[in-house]
C-alpha cells in the first residue's frame, strides 16, 4: 500500500526526533558517568524530556528548569528533613512542586523536578556536593538538548509549507469553480461543501506545521506562514456563510449568472502573490450594476435577489481577508516572500 505524502512527512519528523532522543540520551548518560555523577541515567531522561519541544521552547524550558531547581531543592529539604514518613514527605513535596508549577505556568518542569526530588529522598543528603550533582545532571541534559535541537530540517519543512500553500489555493479554486457552476444552474460533479470541510481540517494541520516551523528557527521569523493559513481559514469560513445563503435561494435570479462569471474570473487570482485591489474594484462594479437594475416584481424575486446580494457581500469579505493580509506585510516580508 502506497504511503501518503502527509504520512511520509510525519514519519520523517518522528524518525528525526527518535534519532535525536536516542543519541542525546545516550550521550548524556555517558557524560554523567564520565563525571562520576550519581543517578547518571537521569541525565538521559532529562535530555529526553527537554528534546520533546521546539527550539524556542527548549531554550525557555531550559531556563525554567534552572530557575525552579533552587525552589525544588529547598522544598525537598523542607519536606524530607522535617517529616519522618518518607511517603508523606514525598507527597507533600510533590503537592508543593505541582501547585507552584501550575500557578506559575511552568507545568513542563514538574517531571524533572520530581526526579530530582526522588534522588534527594533516597539519599537524604542535602549537602552542597549532593545539590551540585543534581544540578550537573540538569545542565548535561539541557545542554545536549539545546545542541541537538539546533538540527532541524528547516529547508525541507519550508518547502513542505509552500507545497501546502499551493495545495490550499488549488482546493479553493476548485471550490469557487463549483460555486460558479451552482450559480449557473449546472449540476455539481462533486460535493463542494464536503471539499470545503475537508480543506478546513487540512488547513488546521498546516497551521500547526507553520507554528512548529516558526518555533524551530532562531532568527526573528515573521510568522508569515501562520498568518497566511489563518487568512485562508477565515476565507473558508466566509464560503461556509455563502453556502448558507445559497441554500436559501429557491429560484436563481438572472443576476446569478453575472455572479457565476465573476467567481470563474476570481479563481485565477486565488494565489499567494496577488493583491486583490483589482478584483475588489470589479466586484464593486457588479454591485453598482445590481443597484441600477429594475426593482423585483414579486416577493420571491425580491428575497432571492437580496440573498444573491448577500452572497456577493460574502465574496467581498473573502477578498478583504486577503487584502488585509497583504496590507499587513512589512517590507522585509514582501522582499522575502513576494520577490
Amino acid at each position: 500500500m502506497e504511503i501518503s505524502t502527509e504520512r511520509k512527512k510525519h514519519l520523517k519528523k518522528v524518525l528525526l526526533l527518535a534519532v535525536k532522543i536516542a543519541v542525546g540520551s545516550s550521550a548524556a548518560i555517558w557524560i554523567a558517568q564520565l563525571l562520576n555523577l550519581q543517578h547518571a541515567t537521569s541525565a538521559g531522561t532529562i535530555t529526553l524530556l527537554t528534546l520533546m519541544t521546539t527550539k524556542w521552547d527548549t531554550v525557555k524550558l531550559s531556563c525554567f528548569r534552572l530557575i525552579t531547581f533552587a525552589v525544588t531543592a529547598l522544598t525537598a529539604w523542607a519536606a524530607f528533613a522535617h517529616i519522618d514518613s518518607k511517603i508523606i514527605s514525598y507527597g507533600v513535596f510533590i503537592f508543593i512542586v505541582v501547585f507552584l508549577a501550575e500557578v506559575s505556568g511552568l507545568k513542563a518542569t514538574i517531571s524533572v523536578n520530581s526526579v530530582i526530588g526522588a534522588h534527594l529522598l533516597i539519599s537524604m543528603d542535602f549537602s552542597l556536593h549532593s545539590l551540585e550533582n543534581e544540578l550537573m545532571l540538569i545542565l548535561i541534559g539541557i545542554a545536549i538538548a539545546l545542541v541537538l535541537n539546533l538540527f532541524h530540517d528547516n529547508h525541507n519543512r519550508r518547502q513542505d509549507l509552500v507545497e501546502d500553500m499551493r495545495y490550499t489555493e488549488q482546493q479553493l479554486q476548485r471550490i469557487l469553480s463549483g460555486l460558479a457552476a451552482y450559480l449557473s444552474g449546472e449540476e455539481l460533479q462533486r460535493n463542494v461543501w464536503q471539499d470545503l470541510r475537508s480543506l478546513e481540517k487540512e488547513i488546521q494541520n498546516f497551521q500547526k506545521e507553520a507554528y512548529e516551523y516558526q518555533e524551530n528557527t532562531f532568527h526573528s521569523h515573521p510568522g508569515y506562514y501562520i498568518d497566511y493559513f489563518e487568512m485562508r481559514q477565515n476565507q473558508c469560513q466566509m464560503l461556509h456563510n455563502l453556502h448558507g445563503e445559497l441554500r436559501k435561494i429557491r429560484t436563481l435570479p438572472k443576476q446569478s449568472q453575472m455572479a457565476a462569471e465573476y467567481l470563474r474570473y476570481l479563481t485565477v487570482y486565488v494565489i499567494e502573490r496577488n493583491e486583490p485591489a483589482l478584483q475588489l474594484q470589479k466586484l464593486e462594479e457588479i454591485f453598482d450594476y445590481m443597484r441600477k437594475e429594475p426593482l423585483p416584481l414579486s416577493v420571491e424575486e425580491f428575497e432571492n435577489r437580496a440573498l444573491l446580494y448577500h452572497i456577493l457581500m460574502d465574496i467581498e469579505e473573502f477578498l478583504l481577508f486577503k487584502d488585509r493580509f497583504v496590507k499587513g506585510l512589512n517590507e522585509r516580508q514582501r522582499k522575502e516572500y513576494w520577490s
